[in-house]
């Protein structure tokens, strides 16, 4: 782990100069820290589990299935791929330039922090890091102090099992993190909410540090009558409520639906609910904890705000002693309410209805853009129509949030809810420059290029930059001075 605050300045600069000798270029040295990246997430499994179990009472198989598999699966993708995505890739050289060849190498960008956020605590501090390391960069981490046994165990693990000279760890709260971002980087990339990413983003200005913010949103989910409803309900319900109780930046944040049908949506989600569930909830180990106090008296605020305690029509029940939350739906809550205009991040949904399907466009183009947006139906031509009419960071139709396990997508936001993009080989070109390189020989001189300039030269160049090869065969043999 690296040292206190008061150090960070010299542990950055020490870890500047191992980048600039090369330690992190090599493919070797990439992909072997990937394979140690690999093996912890394969050995420690019952360590992360139960660490993650501490910080948010997650059940063990949300823990494999939503954090560690996700992990391995971006380490061996990343480890098969990573020679391919290094690999310069050759372009077309241009007329202007021939004899010539062009290419664009993948460069490293140097130094770089990872701010992760505390949801979920080792696959958002992972995965980030494995784009970086095989982009070939030197990596600071700064878990979230939210979720104190999930850091305390990143800051064990990370030194056994890969380079703790380059890869480093850095545990704490405000002041460690407003140190960290007082030292200048070569790219910042934070996983959070929009408060603090306005913080990394006006911290990043004094270096013209590029940044990658992954934030959150209201994540909406357009329902239609022609579904498949048992199906639906289960996706909508495990991307809500099976994904941390609702505290993941991609969980449905509200349901937009028709009047005619919201009855019988919210008749299959009941169902759906207690079968998951049971009819007690709050003793049910297969649901997470709300993380902490703080949250959960903001969640409490939500449910008790006078706008919208009279529309809860499903669940409810709360336990502060546990910190947990039932899944809780509620009907046609006013748009103004906070619960409309806050990202919920937690177990309560609203069912907003409209008289038809289509008007729920203009209602979620009223709202910042979500970092996803869904869809339910059958009706190709609506499909068509959400996905040229929302814009989100990123769209699923006919299910919830499984859309970032596909490695071959990016996944990122889009204004209020993010900027830019990870994931395969998202992740190593965020963590890169895409250097252009143009290699020439001596041969090939066109001499109308250079001065003095004639009227007969310029009609030269000219015939060149419009791509005439007769005209840059004569432009090399050369054209009589002053015509």
């Amino acid at each position: 782990m690296m040292a206190a605050a008061s150090s960070m300045e010299a542990e950055v600069a020490a870890l500047r100069a191992r980048y600039a000798a090369g330690r992190t270029r090599a493919a070797e040295w990439r992909a072997a820290q990937l394979r140690g990246l690999l093996r912890m997430a394969t050995e420690m499994e019952a360590e992360v589990c139960h660490a993650l179990h501490a910080d948010l009472a997650k059940p063990h198989t949300e823990s494999y299935v939503h954090e560690i598999s996700l992990v391995k699966s971006s380490c061996k993708f990343a480890v098969k791929n990573l020679k391919k995505w290094m690999k310069p890739k050759k372009v077309p050289a241009s007329l202007m330039t021939f004899p010539s060849t062009a290419r664009v190498t993948a460069e490293p960008l140097g130094v770089v922090l990872v701010i992760s956020a505390w949801n979920y605590p080792f696959l958002l501090s992972i995965d980030p890091i494995i784009g970086a390391i095989a982009a070939g960069n030197a990596v600071v981490l700064k878990p979230s102090e939210v979720a104190p046994a999930t850091s305390s165990l990143l800051a064990e693990l990370l030194p056994r099992y890969v380079d703790g000279a380059c890869i480093k760890v850095v545990e704490g709260g405000i002041a460690e993190t407003t140190a960290l971002l007082d030292q200048m980087w070569d790219k910042i990339f934070y996983t959070g909410n929009g408060k603090v990413g306005r913080i990394v983003m006006a911290s990043a200005v004094k270096h013209l540090t590029p940044v990658v913010l992954e934030l959150g949103g209201k994540c909406p989910v357009v329902v239609d009558s022609n579904v498949d409803l048992h199906v639906a309900a289960k996706r909508i319900a495990a991307g809500k409520w099976g994904c941390n109780n609702g505290q993941a930046c991609t969980a449905p944040d509200f349901i937009v639906t028709t009047k005619s049908f919201a009855p019988k949506l919210l008749e299959a989600l009941e169902k759906v609910l207690e079968k998951f569930y049971g009819n007690d909830p709050l003793r049910s180990s297969d649901l997470s904890r709300i993380v902490n106090s703080n949250h959960f008296n903001r969640l409490k605020g939500l449910m008790d705000d006078q706008m919208v305690s009279d529309k809860i029509i499903f669940g409810g029940q709360r336990d502060e002693r546990q910190l947990k939350i039932a899944p809780t739906i509620y009907l046609d809550v006013p748009l103004d309410s906070a619960i409309m205009k806050e990202e919920i991040f937690g177990p309560l949904l609203p069912i907003i209805t409209v008289e038809k399907i289509h008007e729920s466009f203009a209602l979620i183009n009223s709202m910042t853009k979500p970092l996803a947006a869904y869809l339910f139906t059958k009706d190709s031509n609506l499909q068509d129509q959400y996905e040229t009419s929302i814009s989100a960071g990123g769209m699923l139709v006919n299910d919830t949030s499984v859309h970032l396990t596909n490695q071959y997508l990016p996944f990122g936001g889009i204004g209020e809810s993010g900027m830019g993009a990870y994931h395969g080989r998202f992740s190593f070109e965020a963590f890169s420059h895409k250097k252009a390189v143009l290699v020439r020989g001596f041969a090939g001189e066109a001499k109308a290029r250079y001065p003095p300039y004639s009227p007969a030269k310029l009609k030269v160049l000219k015939g060149v930059l419009k791509g005439n090869l007769g005209v840059m065969i004569q432009a090399i043999l050369g054209c009589p001075r002053g015509k």
